[in-house]
């Protein structure tokens, strides 16, 4: 199984879809990444020699932000938001939808499960 950035890629698959796993490739990247070091994109992972792998990440390391500084700067820029007080920043800080989805009834992911609030009393216990 080869490890690159500190990920375990699938060996069974594809390189072009085994390099997806790692956080910051996608599709396109990952093809581009085999172009850039000739490596045919449909041959499996497992096949993959293991200068082959050290170029992938040589090349990810260079050139592209992935896996622990990615996170680190999707960190930073919700910190800052959150600093600075901005709409954004404070739906983060009280953990509701950031992009302008309903709240009132949706957005079950991202508030949790529901916290049942106890109702009102009925007209016939106040006499």
């Amino acid at each position: 199984m080869p490890r690159i950035q500190g990920v375990d890629i699938p060996p069974d698959k594809p390189t072009h879809i085994s390099l997806r796993y790692i956080r910051g490739l996608g599709p396109t990247t990952s093809l581009e990444v085999c172009e850039k070091l000739h490596i045919d994109p449909q041959r499996r992972a497992k096949e993959l020699s293991d200068d082959e792998v050290g170029r992938i990440a040589a090349l990810l390391d260079r050139d592209y932000l992935v896996e622990g500084p990615l996170r680190r700067t999707e960190g930073g820029n919700i910190q800052r938001l959150k600093e600075i007080k901005s709409y954004r920043g404070e739906r983060h800080r009280k953990n509701l939808p950031v992009r302008g989805q309903r709240s009132k009834t949706n957005a079950r992911t991202r508030k949790g499960p529901r916290k049942t609030v106890a109702g009102k009393k009925g007209v016939k216990d106040l006499r």
